[in-house]
């Protein structure tokens, strides 16, 4: 069985990340040395997923702070909140990359002196990184009681190994699934513009040697009606209070289908990405990116130039096609959220 390596990782003062931009032709690893190195690549998908977002935004902090000549708190601190602000300005639907953040600028105000600073917010991004793996485990072991033995999995987009710092979260549940001896079957949609289905879930899978089939967008349907779907788990980018749930466009409609069809649909995430601040999916900020996403695949243009594009990168699925919300603290049902708090 082939290892996918850790997605992102602080390696002195650097920031050592998968490409992902460049998977599955060629699995390659980037250095960042600043934390405008680190807000690029997340710009541009070379990191991406909510969990690993957190690490990546901490880990940004990190190599500010190891790097800065500072020698006085005040003036690292400052350096800080302006790579933080940087990072904050990058993608604004996953709640996880704020709470990285957060919590590396709590560590960095706690501690004394620059040197202080240094060691405190390197340790924190490591221990982000480190709880992340953790967390999507015990969320694979949860989850992985509600898939039977011969069960076919649909899954949207990539939420595994290269979403997270290590293991994953829909796709944990399925190698949890699998590691128990269940024979667990995979379809997983292309995921357009950006084909992360097709491009990093297939190849986190196959891998892996779990059986996959990639399908386009638009066969979802056929699929569950013709052929037949046990179960559908997606990740999550941020989720409110109410159970509404943001993730990769195109999620909402494959949760539509799956309550035509009487298919239950997961989602597994990390308490770390519920947000009791926003009291519906309405409030989620929906991050729009660039045209050329859709025009472009590949660097071919595959729509006639002057035409409008819309490109939302998220959607958010109402919380009443949810089955239940899978955490590292429990499965619930979406109106349960608050019981994962009460500890």
């Amino acid at each position: 069985m082939a290892k996918i390596p850790k997605t992102i990782e602080l390696r002195g003062n650097e920031v050592i990340l998968v490409d992902q931009t460049l998977l599955p032709l060629k699995l390659a690893m980037i250095k960042c040395k600043s934390a405008e190195d680190v807000a690029e690549a997340i710009e541009r998908l070379a990191v991406r997923g909510a969990p690993a977002l957190a690490a990546a935004s901490a880990m940004a902090l990190a190599v500010t702070a190891l790097r800065s000549k500072a020698r006085t708190k005040d003036q690292i601190m400052a350096e800080l909140n302006r790579a933080g602000e940087r990072v904050r300005r990058t993608r604004p639907t996953a709640v996880n990359l704020f709470v990285g953040l957060e919590r590396a600028l709590k560590a960095a105000s706690s501690a004394e002196g620059a040197a202080g600073v240094r060691e405190a917010v390197a340790r924190e991004a490591r221990a982000i990184a480190d709880e992340d793996v953790t967390v999507n485990k015990k969320i694979g072991e949860n989850g992985a009681a509600l898939l039977k033995d011969g069960d076919v999995v649909l899954t949207h987009c990539n939420a595994g190994a290269l979403a997270t710092v290590g293991y994953g979260t829909a796709l944990g549940v399925i190698r949890a699934a699998c590691s128990s001896g269940k024979k667990i079957k995979v379809i997983a949609d292309e995921t357009r513009p950006l084909l992360q289905g097709a491009r990093l879930t297939a190849w986190e899978l196959q891998r892996e040697k779990i059986p996959v089939t990639v399908i386009t967008d638009n066969m979802t349907g056929h699929v569950m009606s013709r052929i037949g779907v046990n179960a559908v788990v997606v990740g999550a980018d941020r989720i409110a209070a109410n159970g509404d749930t943001a993730n990769k466009i195109g999620t909402y409609s494959v949760a539509v289908l799956a309550k035509e069809h009487g298919v239950p649909f997961y989602v597994a995430a990390p308490t770390s990405t519920i947000d009791m601040t926003l009291k519906s999916g309405k409030e989620i900020p929906i991050e729009e990116r660039r045209p050329e996403e859709v025009t472009f695949i590949r660097g071919v243009r595959t729509v006639p130039k002057g035409v409008n594009v819309f490109n939302p990168a998220f959607d958010v699925t109402p919380a009443r096609y949810i089955r239940a919300i899978i955490t590292e603290r429990g499965v619930v049902r979406p109106n349960e959220l608050s019981k994962l708090f009460k500890r």
